[in-house]
């Protein structure tokens, strides 16, 4: 593991820098020779004496990057602090089963998300249709149907403009009406024909 303490607007002292990375090589164990670690010290004097030395820890393993950080009275204290967070996060990530990909796996995933592809409704598709006979009712006769059905809606032609239509429950218990228009100027055209048939 390749370890590099440095500070932040701040010459670190020697005894730290060597605390830092007796304290990292606790971490040997579970990380290999391509693991890289980066120790960064700083002062923030507008915080309290209790918590104004920074300690942040960058961890890469396996090409993942854990963080952490604390904040202490010393350096010390709060290198002790985040070594204890990382060590944790990085058993976690050692131990947690990962499965990757097939590079021709990642590679369609990624020309997915290149096209624009990947979306949340990756795979939904339309899997059962539905055809049944429908004949003309009026309102009242449509409620009944679906209340015999135990529907929270009914598709229906109604009898009185034959158009479809549609009936649903709503939230207050009441019944609600839908009835479609095509585009507007559908009905307005109709209109239009059927007052220039009774002239």
């Amino acid at each position: 593991m390749r370890t590099i303490v440095k500070g932040k607007n701040l010459d670190v002292h020697e005894s730290d820098r060597a605390y830092a990375e007796r304290k990292l090589a606790r971490l040997e164990r579970l990380l290999d020779d391509r693991s890289d670690a980066l120790v960064e010290l700083s002062l923030e004097r507008h915080r309290s004496t209790e918590d104004s030395h920074i300690v942040d820890v960058t961890l890469v393993i396996d090409g993942q990057t854990l963080r952490g950080r604390s904040a202490a009275s010393t350096h010390r204290a709060g290198i002790d602090d985040v070594i204890d967070k990382i060590e944790r996060r990085a058993v976690d990530f050692k131990e947690k089963p990962r499965v990757r990909a097939r590079p021709e796996e990642e590679k369609a995933i990624l020309r997915r998300i290149a096209d624009g592809e990947a979306t949340g409704r990756e795979g939904r598709r339309i899997v059962k249709v539905k055809r049944f006979d429908i004949e003309p009712m009026f309102d009242e006769d449509a409620a009944t149907r679906m209340d015999e059905l135990g529907h929270d809606f009914f598709v229906f032609v109604d009898a009185a403009t034959e158009r479809v239509a549609i009936l649903y429950r709503r939230q207050d218990g009441d019944l609600g009406l839908i009835e479609p228009v095509v585009g507007g100027q559908y009905t307005t055209g109709r209109a239009r024909a059927a007052a220039g048939q009774k002239s």
